[in-house]
């Protein structure tokens, strides 16, 4: 599955959500899975946008043709857009599907990682982080995605932000220490969403 990943900074945000409605003809591409997005917490006017598709395949051929069409209204309603792509390597807890209706946040963190650490790593996140993350009350699901040049997304989706909240102050530093994280990570960004219900495709 690819996994791509839109931020930008929202400058006409009534354009900007009137745009995003339009996205709803997306169920009708071949290869779509889902799409959905919200709010940064953390950073007022940032929205993120995270959509899914069965293979790269599909993914390029969506663009070549609806793409454009679609993303014309929201033309000149954002600035500074990043876009990744990832690919899809496991689930964070069981079971992960593109679905947003049961969740109210997302946490997502983007992980650049050393090249001799990425093996390391990416253990580190089956048999520490995904057990730890799966075992907190409140998280519903989660995937880890990987990009070129050692880059791994970390998403996970979250029925509160209360209860987010809960599972970081009690677990992250002590996590981190036994992964040997700072010895793995070169670069770490994140970002925490609140999900908005009318952009869920």
């Amino acid at each position: 599955m690819l996994v791509k990943w839109i931020r930008c900074t929202v400058v006409d945000r009534r354009g900007f959500e009137r745009g995003q409605r339009k996205w709803a003809g997306l169920p009708g591409e071949p290869g779509f899975r889902g799409q959905g997005g919200g709010w940064s917490r953390q950073r007022p006017g940032v929205a993120h946008v995270f959509a899914f598709w069965e293979s790269r395949a599909f993914y390029d051929s969506f663009m070549a043709r609806s793409h454009d069409r679609l993303a014309a209204a929201q033309s000149g309603t954002f600035k500074d857009a990043q876009v990744r792509l990832f690919e899809y390597r496991f689930d964070v807890k069981t079971g992960f599907e593109p679905r947003f209706t049961d969740a109210d946040l997302v946490r997502v963190a983007l992980c650049r990682i050393h090249e001799e650490r990425v093996e390391h790593f990416t253990l580190m996140q089956e048999k520490v982080w995904n057990p730890a993350m799966a075992g907190s009350p409140g998280m519903i699901r989660g995937m880890f995605a990987e990009a070129p040049e050692q880059e791994f997304l970390i998403l996970s989706m979250w029925r509160s932000a209360a209860e987010h909240g809960k599972y970081r102050t009690e677990r992250i530093e002590r996590l981190a220490l036994r992964a040997q994280t700072e010895a793995d990570v070169a670069a770490l960004s994140g970002d925490i969403v609140e999900l908005e219900p009318s952009w869920t495709v």
